[in-house]
């Protein structure tokens, strides 16, 4: 395998884009992932990416082999990353306005940024199977989970590199600190602030609890039974429009949140009023597709359109689960379900 890699790295340099091809194409997706959690944005993730292997192509040369070639195009990656959130030139600077007027008031300020999209789950099933290395905190599922990528975005842009980089993918200390081009006690300073802020995010999304990994919801095991019978339930009340079946799946403290509006709504009687306001209107029928998103059960939404004898896309849900109960609904436009392979209508009948 040495010696294929070493041959692939002289013809790439060589000039031939195929050997190069060849070379990077094992990696592609993890890296797209990777860049995912630091952006938040797929869209991004992917220019990222790209951004990467130009840049990758350009400076083969430079390529010493005194580290792998995954690591040098994860320094690569999170570098191009870096470079993207110091320009900040495609993130909203504020809440777009909700499209709907009769919303109670929001519980308040969401975490969830308005430049954040959920990655279709397809995606992941191209990675190869990489475990993280020894020193991995965080389980592959609860490290793609929009829980997490939420708490990624509130961290300033080193430290959120430095975690991802340290305890999703597992490299060592003084592989991070080369990578980010710093010293080992920088990575460790700012590891221990990001671990704070994320620990914290996760054992109490409202921010107010004491954090901490020990206190840490367990990440959910996908497609389980369980799983899979509250999704049927969840399915069935959008699509008989009962309102009650659905609250029932959902804890007390279950949050609403619709990117890009950054706001939060939180606690199952909130929950109801906004659900009847947006949702569960008079008149209105669905159909639900289900689909998966960042790991977790999500569902394409559409609504019927009388006049034209269609169900027309309407958004993306993605349910955040625990054991046989809903503990968030994220609401997605539909710009992103293209991307999950959903059409922009169905026919009225099957």
């Amino acid at each position: 395998m040495e010696m294929d890699t070493t041959d692939l790295i002289a013809r790439a340099r060589a000039g031939d884009h195929q050997a190069f091809r060849d070379l990077v194409q094992g990696h592609s997706h993890e890296l797209q992932v990777h860049c995912y959690r630091i952006l938040g944005s797929l869209q991004d993730a992917e220019d990222a990416l790209q951004e990467t292997l130009v840049s990758a192509w350009r400076n083969l040369g430079e390529f010493g082999q005194r580290s792998s070639l995954r690591t040098w195009l994860y320094k690569i990656a999170t570098n191009r990353c870096l470079s993207m959130l110091r320009a900040d030139s495609r993130r909203p600077r504020s809440a777009a306005p909700l499209p709907e007027t009769d919303l109670p008031e929001p519980t308040g300020a969401g975490d969830a940024p308005a430049w954040l999209e959920p990655y279709p789950d397809v995606l992941l099933d191209h990675l190869v199977d990489r475990r993280p290395g020894p020193e991995a905190r965080y389980e592959t599922t609860e490290a793609i989970s929009l829980a997490f990528i939420t708490a990624l975005q509130l961290l300033p842009p080193r430290q959120r590199a430095a975690l991802v980089l340290r305890d999703v993918l597992g490299y060592h200390a003084a592989e991070v600190a080369q990578m980010l081009g710093t010293t080992q006690e920088a990575v460790s300073s700012a590891l221990k602030r990001a671990r704070a802020t994320v620990d914290n995010h996760l054992a109490d999304p409202s921010g107010s609890g004491n954090g901490g990994i020990a206190s840490r919801r367990p990440a959910p095991q996908p497609d389980t039974a369980a799983e899979q019978r509250l999704v049927a339930r969840f399915t069935d009340a959008l699509e008989r429009a009962d309102l009650d079946a659905l609250i029932e799946l959902l804890v007390t403290d279950v949050r609403l949140s619709m990117p890009p509006a950054m706001l939060e709504y939180r606690g199952i009687e909130t929950a109801q009023r906004v659900l009847a306001a947006v949702t569960f209107r008079p008149g209105r029928a669905y159909r639900a597709v289900p689909t998966r998103a960042n790991g977790q059960p999500a569902f394409g939404l559409y609504l019927a359109d009388p006049h034209a004898g269609v169900y027309r896309a309407y958004c993306l849900l993605v349910i955040t689960t625990a054991v046989d109960h809903i503990t968030a609904i994220t609401s997605f436009s539909t710009d992103v379900m293209t991307r999950f392979g959903l059409p922009r209508s169905l026919p009225e009948t099957d």
